[in-house]
């Protein structure tokens, strides 16, 4: 005999939208004495005279610069330091209370060793929260009193020599605000963080780029100079002739020679995969729906593979097609691989697009005589 019963589970089959943190930066650097040792939250609607301050500081003018740049819906984090307050302090410190794709560092590094010191917190950032990160550091900027561009150039490469530190982006400092600039080309929403920062088609940097710096000398900087420095790795700004406006170079990291993420926009977008995979791997920790079954193993390639598919949807409109972040994922793009009963990994391809950024034009005279 038995009696009767009813019972109504509710089941969450992981359909919903996975929160993103791309385009949203945090800032740390010396303030000026306004709400210093503070995490404030920044967007386009700050009084940053308010929030950091009335009198300039270096913190206050790559925000700036970055909000300008960024364009519409632009919001970040910013740590103003106490006087003895370092980096990596605020770094620990905020990742406690948020999550960013990036941490921009804005006194200048004067060492080697800081540089260093960035990827081993990224990593150890990796290693304690999951968060995939990448540090924008900046370098001094040229005193036109004592230095050279020869001497600028030289100092300023010797930094970067022989370093290793494929989640570090520095950012050169020619004009007082390109670190800013850069990080708001970095955050614009008309474009993917599959873009890289050199595109033109979407204007030149915002900001007073008219009058050039000038050395000891009063030379003003040149390409020359600036290719020097893209070669050695620094991220900088460019122009070309006959054509108005200042324009950003690649977005260099500093990853080994032949590494996968030499350029920036190749690192957010394994970066974005890697927090969207992350977020869908963590409730499949022992649901014994995901086993070696041949149904099981297809379901979950079409489960896990959700992130790329989303990251490669194009748009197209009047014969334009705008493309995705990464090219759509085929057959074999994903491989699940079980290693004993109880552990598994996953093989995940992501494309990017070709890009092109040295463009050879080839003109031909056709000197045929069409009259005959």
């Amino acid at each position: 005999m038995s009696l009767g019963s009813v019972q109504v589970n509710k089941l969450n089959l992981l359909q919903g939208e996975l929160r993103d943190v791309e385009r949203f930066f945090l800032f740390i650097g010396r303030g000026n004495g306004t709400n210093e040792g503070s995490l404030l939250n920044v967007n386009n609607d700050s009084d940053m005279d308010v929030l950091l301050g009335a009198e300039a500081c270096n913190l206050k003018t790559q925000v700036q610069a970055a909000k300008v740049n960024a364009g519409q819906n632009w919001n970040a984090a910013v740590y103003p330091l106490e006087a003895a307050g370092t980096w990596a302090d605020a770094v620990d410190y905020a990742m406690e209370h948020m999550s960013c794709e990036a941490i921009v560092i804005t006194d200048a590094v004067t060492s080697s060793a800081e540089i260093e010191a960035m990827q081993a917190k990224a990593e150890a950032i990796m290693g304690q929260y999951m968060r995939p990160m990448i540090f924008i550091p900046t370098c001094t900027a040229i005193d036109p009193a004592t230095e050279s561009w020869s001497d600028f150039t030289t100092s300023r490469n010797a930094l970067l020599n022989d370093l290793a530190c494929d989640q570090v982006n520095p950012v050169a400092t020619i004009w007082p605000d390109d670190q800013g600039v850069y990080c708001g080309r970095l955050c614009d929403n008309s474009v993917t963080i599959a873009d890289s920062p050199m595109r033109v088609i979407t204007g030149a940097v915002v900001g007073i780029r008219s009058i050039k710096p000038m050395d000891m000398d009063d030379i003003e900087i040149s390409m020359a100079n600036l290719t020097a420095m893209d070669a050695e790795r620094w991220s900088v700004p460019q122009w070309y002739p006959d054509y108005p406006g200042v324009y950003f170079g690649d977005g260099n990291v500093l990853d080994i020679p032949g590494g996968d993420f030499q350029v920036i926009e190749h690192l957010r977008v394994v970066h974005k995969a890697m927090r969207k995979v992350y977020l869908l791997a963590v409730p499949k920790v022992a649901d014994r729906k995901l086993n070696s079954t041949p149904a099981s193993i297809s379901s979950h390639e079409s489960y896990f593979m959700r992130p790329l598919r989303e990251m490669s949807k194009s748009v197209e409109i009047l014969g334009t097609t705008f493309p995705g972040e990464i090219e759509p994922p085929k057959d074999g793009d994903i491989v699940i691989k079980w290693i004993t009963k109880t552990s598994v990994s996953l093989y995940m391809a992501a494309r990017p697009y070709n890009c092109p950024k040295k463009i050879t034009c080839n003109i031909l005279l056709d000197l045929t005589n069409y009259a005959e």
